[in-house]
């Protein structure tokens, strides 16, 4: 029985140094295909938000452009494809940079508050404005996904904690200043074009998030208006 027992650790040791090798030979030519051939409904559009040579037909060089592109910002699947989530984040880049430093060009956030943090959902921007005056921003965040959309109206900020950590999900989230439910602004270590969104928190840069924790007290009104794009 021992010999038995030995002979099958050996053959079972084998096998787990064989299989491993098998796995990586296997796996070589899905590498090798993981950037996509296929010309996406979008090419000419994404090339040109890249600066590529606007021909609408797919190359090596535009895939690893757009699948830089894609990995930088969290989109999957990173293969290349100009799909449409790809060019989604991309116009809504497009049409971030278009505000430039007037956000509340259509006044829709409320100039008669003092200072008062604005969240635009469509544009997946903020900022903080003290009457007519722009205070910071317009910065662009990361907001609920669908099934957890960030909530919209006039609304206060009632509890600020700078280390906190979610009970919901076990995640930390720094520089909090909640303004509805568990809903706040807090800083992630994710791109803010990240899809398809949060829980519904207004995610922000670290950056961002420290500053307006320095701006912002308790009792300061927040309002959100607008819809993100897939809600």
């Amino acid at each position: 029985m021992g010999d038995i027992r030995r002979r099958g650790v050996v053959a079972l040791g084998l096998t787990g140094l064989v299989a491993p090798l098998m796995l990586a030979l296997t796996a070589a030519p899905a590498q090798a295909a993981s950037c996509s051939t296929r010309t996406g409904p979008y090419q000419k559009q994404v090339e040109k938000f890249l600066g590529r040579p606007v021909d609408g037909r797919q190359s090596a060089a535009d895939c690893k452009a757009v699948k830089a592109f894609q990995d930088r910002h969290g989109i999957t699947p990173d293969i290349g494809y100009a799909g449409p989530v790809t060019w989604g984040v991309m116009d809504l880049m497009n049409k971030q940079k278009a505000v430039g430093k007037n956000p509340n060009k259509d006044g829709k956030c409320p100039v008669n508050k003092g200072r008062i943090a604005c969240v635009n959902l469509t544009l997946q921007l903020s900022w903080i404005q003290d009457g007519k005056k722009l205070v910071y921003g317009p910065v662009p965040v990361r907001t609920g996904r669908k099934g957890y959309a960030t909530r919209t109206g006039l609304k206060k900020i009632y509890w600020r904690d700078l280390h906190h950590v979610s009970t919901l999900y076990n995640v930390p989230m720094p520089y909090s200043q909640f303004f509805d439910g568990g809903q706040a602004f807090h800083s992630v270590g994710l791109s803010m074009w990240n899809p398809p969104g949060s829980h519904g928190c207004v995610n922000m840069t670290t950056t961002e998030a420290q500053k307006y924790w320095s701006l912002l007290r308790t009792g300061d009104d927040v309002f959100v208006y607008g819809r993100k794009p897939g809600t």
